[in-house]
């Protein structure tokens, strides 16, 4: 008798768990591969990579540095960050939170991408116990095709 309630239940606890994941996904259903470009030796790329694929994201990762890449995508380098990603034909420069990624991929706007220009202490990446409670206010803009930016969204403003 247990066993068939169990069974009888499963789907409904199946769509209980991974319905509010699917809600935060774009229309498709499925995040695309976010390709990242980074130096092999950053330990901030890896934790923010950490960070995405403990949020769902499948991450593939090329240690070749990223200037020429963010040059090649069409970020200005004002921009810049220690890494940077492509994702649904948007790049992603710097430590952007996982929420911006996904709102960029559902709303996709007309841009270059987004960015978190520099490495601000309490990003995604660089919140790791070394930098103790810090948390640096930051913006992630959103870029573009004309090179100019605005605010996509703040954190730790007040």
């Amino acid at each position: 008798m247990q066993r068939r309630s169990l069974l009888l239940a499963a789907p409904a606890l199946l769509a209980a768990t991974t319905l509010p994941l699917r809600a935060a996904q774009p229309a498709g259903g499925t995040l695309p591969v976010l390709q990242v470009w980074k130096d092999p030796n950053c330990g901030c790329c890896n934790d923010w990579i950490k960070y995405l694929q403990r949020d769902g994201f499948q991450v593939q990762t090329f240690d070749t540095g990223n200037t020429a890449v963010r040059k090649r995508l069409g970020l200005p380098d004002k921009f810049g960050s220690c890494h940077t990603a492509l994702i649904g034909g948007y790049v992603v420069e710097g430590h952007v939170n996982a929420r911006e990624i996904r709102r960029l991929l559902a709303e996709k706007p007309k841009a270059i991408g987004i960015a978190v220009p520099g490495m601000p202490v309490g990003s995604p990446g660089m919140d790791g116990p070394e930098y103790g409670d810090r948390k640096d206010p930051y913006d992630v803009v959103l870029v573009v095709p004309n090179g100019s930016s605005r605010v996509y969204q703040s954190y730790f403003r007040n």
